[in-house]
């Protein structure tokens, strides 16, 4: 069960992990800030295989815990936005012309992790 969303520990090997509730940028796990799992507070990829938990089980997440989640995760961006002196403005400017070339970065990401 979830229980209430937090950054979590960040391993300094940067190993993956899979499920449960402790690591920072860990796959399927729930409360913290990670990719495919449930109840974290934000996003956080550290470039792992990703794991993710069923549809259902995202939509078995309390109410209450969604809402903390989401206060939580806007506390962070704005705080992120303060630290680059980026105002809500500029990010949804930048969000905007991002998203327009996101498919084309992606390719070019690929293709170069592969040359490399």
């Amino acid at each position: 069960d979830v229980s209430s969303p937090k950054h979590g520990k960040v391993d300094p090997d940067n190993m993956p992990h899979v499920g449960g509730n402790m690591w920072a940028g860990g796959t399927g796990g729930r409360d913290t800030a990670g990719l495919g799992g449930k109840g974290g507070p934000y996003r956080l990829d550290a470039g792992h295989r990703v794991y993710q938990v069923s549809q259902a089980e995202k939509d078995a997440v309390p109410e209450e815990v969604k809402r903390a989640a989401r206060e939580m995760g806007e506390k962070v961006f704005k705080q992120r936005l303060k630290e680059i002196q980026m105002s809500e403005y500029d990010a949804s400017i930048y969000e905007r012309f991002s998203g327009a070339v996101r498919r084309q970065v992606q390719s070019l990401r690929i293709i170069l992790d592969n040359l490399q």
